[in-house]
């Protein structure tokens, strides 16, 4: 199916750096064209509350068509002829389902938390990846989802509490805040520029700043090493980002990889996801070749958000 443009974008102006940079990493007409394509509703299926059968069933009972998203079992692009309101059904209100894009479930995906796992969501908020990985776990087993800011709290805590959530513990504190913890698992969502969801966004391209890129790859860096500090060895960690900038994703990873010999980049296949190439050099600067195994996701390539996601182990 053909992305559906958003009306009045057809005129939209890139600025100049933004096109010269894209150009040189993607096939920029094909993700000008797609960032400025509506993006495919779709939702997850919460297996504590209800079997996918089941919930998949009654749902399509009202008129709504459910397909298949190849990456994550539970997950399902979701579409009406003649309505939008997915946040109104009311498999949503009671926590059956959760209103999640479809490649915002990788990274759970790919860190692949089991029941017993002591994890940390370091910047959890508003909640859909913690919700995925405690319905993972089973409600067993202890997620850690924190935050850095006050007023994203309440979202997630009504998330976690509306999914059924027991095994889930909410903090508020800077990632930077974490000494001496052991986690079996950490998912380091980070803050980025978010130049994979200009489709939900354009005030991202108003906002795009190559001094903005520059700050949040710095902080990026803080957090990843404060992260992997804090994970047992043998345990894993997923760094993952939904902007496409080099510098914040195989920047931020090289830079970890250079100061930690026991880090190692972990291969990922995931069935039915398309990916680019990771960016292995750019402006002038080599990034550690293992990092071609990291997953780099353009909008055009499975019609989702951009996301960059990359699985990383601690030699025991």
């Amino acid at each position: 199916m053909e992305p559906v443009p958003i009306p009045g974008t057809e005129e939209f102006v890139f600025k100049k750096g933004f096109i010269e940079r894209y150009s040189q990493l993607t096939n920029w007409e094909e993700f000008r064209r797609y960032s400025l394509c509506f993006l495919r509703r779709s939702i997850r299926v919460n297996t504590l509350l209800g079997t996918v059968k089941d919930v998949k069933k009654s749902i399509e009972s009202k008129g709504w068509k459910l397909e298949p998203i190849p990456w994550c079992k539970e997950g399902f692009w979701i579409s009406h002829p003649d309505r939008r309101d997915v946040g109104h059904l009311l498999e949503h209100q009671l926590g059956y389902v959760y209103v999640q894009e479809a490649a915002s479930m990788i990274p759970p995906v790919v860190l692949n938390p089991v029941p017993g796992d002591i994890v940390l969501d370091m910047c959890a908020a508003p909640g859909s990846k913690t919700t995925q990985m405690g319905a993972m776990m089973e409600n067993r087993g202890l997620v850690i989802a924190n935050d850095f800011k006050g007023n994203r709290l309440q979202a997630l805590g009504i998330n976690v509490q509306r999914s059924g959530l027991t095994n889930v513990l909410i903090t508020l504190m800077h990632g930077n805040g974490f000494r001496d913890f052991q986690f079996d698992k950490i998912l380091l969502d980070a803050p980025c520029s978010g130049t994979g969801t200009i489709r939900k966004s354009l005030h991202t391209i108003h906002d795009w700043n190559q001094g903005m890129i520059a700050s949040l790859s710095r902080q990026q860096k803080q957090l990843i090493e404060r992260a992997y500090l804090n994970l047992k060895p043998g345990g894993v960690l997923v760094y993952s980002t939904c902007t496409l900038e080099p510098e914040e994703n195989e920047g931020v990873v090289d830079y970890l990889l250079k100061k930690y010999p026991d880090a190692a980049v972990v291969p990922v296949v995931l069935k039915g996801l398309k990916t680019g190439s990771p960016v292995l050099e750019f402006a002038g600067i080599k990034y550690d070749p293992s990092i071609k195994q990291a997953l780099r996701i353009w909008p055009q390539d499975n019609d989702t958000e951009g996301f960059f996601v990359v699985k990383i182990r601690k030699r025991a």
